[in-house]
């Protein structure tokens, strides 16, 4: 059974899914491209998610870097492994789509795939699909939407964002 419940953010009003055991399955902002909406089925129950929603307001207050939370987004095996990658993208840093690919083995040819894995990530903000850019440095696609993604990278310490400007040569990987 999945329960669910809301939290209010500097980002928009979050939606927080979780499984029978407590695993968080989703959180969505406004508006999202593919974000989830409640289902008459699922059970509001704000127990479960004590520790996300402590660990989410230490992290919008600048004061968490790194969430320790279960995770258990549901996707193909590809995208599992291109999700867990992201978790490996450390606070204020970026990576790029093929930095990714290369990181779960993908060619250069299959950077699309990645991309298309990382827009289809459920875990917005606690699974960090807001640090990769394009590979010129660019603020490209996120399902929050990209004013969201420059507020996260913001709050992260990356300063005077612009768009791409400050990002060029930022990478966790180098």
């Amino acid at each position: 059974p999945t329960c669910y419940t809301h939290l209010d953010s500097p980002v928009g009003r979050l939606l927080l899914t979780a499984d029978g055991s407590g695993a968080l399955t989703s959180l969505s902002v406004p508006g999202q491209k593919g974000g989830r909406t409640v289902l008459p089925e699922w059970r509001h129950d704000p127990g479960p998610f004590r520790a996300a929603k402590e660990q989410l307001a230490a992290y919008f207050a600048g004061e968490l870097k790194e969430f320790r939370l279960e995770l258990r987004g549901s996707g193909t095996e590809f995208r599992e492994r291109v999700w867990a990658a992201l978790d490996d993208v450390p606070y204020g840093a970026t990576a790029t789509y093929g930095e990714i690919a290369a990181r779960v083995g993908a060619s250069r040819a299959a950077v699309r795939a990645v991309g298309g894995a990382i827009g289809a990530n459920p875990l917005l903000i606690v699974r960090p699909c807001h640090r990769i850019i394009g590979a010129d440095g660019s603020l490209t696609g996120y399902a929050g939407g990209l004013d969201r993604k420059l507020r996260l990278l913001t709050l992260e310490g990356m300063e005077g964002m612009e768009g791409a400007e400050g990002m060029e040569g930022i990478s966790p990987f180098e």
